[in-house]
C-alpha cells in the first residue's frame, strides 16, 4: 500500500527524554513527545515513535528543534483501569531532522486517505457551534489499517454528518493533543489527553473521470 493515503509533517521541540518503546526482527523503536505550537500561542504535545536506525539519539535532547515527517499510526493498549483497549496515536517518524529552529507558526500537516469505519457523531456545542467526529480506517502494507480518529466543523461537521460507513474520504488538517478529565470516583479524577486530527478540508473520494462533480467541504 502506497504510503501516500497517510502523511504527517510536524515541526517542534523535543519536550521529553526517550523511552524504550519495542523491538522488532531486532530493530529498537523508541518514544518522546514533540512540543508543536499554535498561532494562538497554545501547544499540541504529541507523542513520536522512531527507529534507533534514524537518529542518533544523543543529540535529540528535550529542546532540540526538529522537523519529522511519516505517518499516524494507531495501536490497541490495554488498560488495566478501564479494563478494555484503548485506541493509541503515535507520528511513527520516517524521517527526522534537527533544524536550527522552528517558526511561530509552526508546520503540523496531515493528509489521509481512507474509509469511514463508525456511524458519524454529530452534535451542536451550548453556543451553537456544530462539531462531528469521524473514524477513519487508512490501510497499510501486510493487510493492516490504522484507525484515526478525527473531528470536523461548521459545514465540514454537517457534510461529515451526512456520510455513511465505508465511505471513501480523503482529509487534510491537522494533529492535535486534548485534555480531558475521567472521573474515577467521587474521590478521584484522572487527567487524561486524546490525540484526533482536527479537519480542515474533507471530501469523497472518487475516480478522477469524475472528481469534478464530487461535493466537498472547506472550513469555515
Amino acid at each position: 500500500m502506497n504510503n501516500g493515503n497517510n502523511i504527517i509533517d510536524i515541526g517542534g521541540r523535543i519536550c521529553s527524554e526517550f523511552t524504550f518503546s519495542h523491538e522488532i526482527y531486532g530493530e529498537g523503536f523508541w518514544r518522546f513527545d514533540v512540543d508543536v505550537g499554535r498561532m494562538s500561542g497554545q501547544s499540541d504535545i504529541l507523542p513520536v515513535t522512531v527507529s534507533e536506525r534514524i537518529v542518533e539519539r544523543d543529540k535529540m535532547l528535550p529542546g532540540v528543534a526538529v522537523r519529522i515527517s511519516g505517518q499516524i499510526r494507531s495501536y490497541n493498549n490495554y488498560v488495566e483501569t478501564d479494563r478494555r483497549n484503548k485506541l493509541v496515536l503515535t507520528v511513527f517518524a520516517r524521517d527526522v531532522e534537527i533544524v536550527a529552529d522552528v517558526p511561530l507558526n509552526y508546520p503540523n500537516e496531515v493528509f489521509l486517505d481512507g474509509y469511514l469505519c463508525k456511524p458519524t457523531i454529530y452534535r451542536t456545542t451550548p453556543f451553537g457551534r456544530e462539531i462531528s467526529d469521524i473514524l477513519i480506517a487508512v490501510n497499510r502494507s501486510y493487510n493492516k489499517s490504522d484507525y484515526i480518529p478525527c473531528i470536523t466543523w461548521g459545514r465540514n461537521a454537517r457534510f461529515a454528518g451526512k456520510l455513511e460507513v465505508g465511505d471513501h474520504i480523503r482529509l487534510w488538517g491537522r494533529m492535535q493533543s486534548r485534555q480531558y478529565q475521567k472521573k474515577l470516583s467521587e474521590e478521584m479524577i484522572l487527567e487524561k489527553t486524546a490525540y484526533e486530527v482536527s479537519v480542515a478540508k474533507i471530501e469523497i473520494a472518487v475516480d478522477d473521470a469524475v472528481e469534478d462533480n464530487v461535493e466537498a467541504a472547506t472550513e469555515e
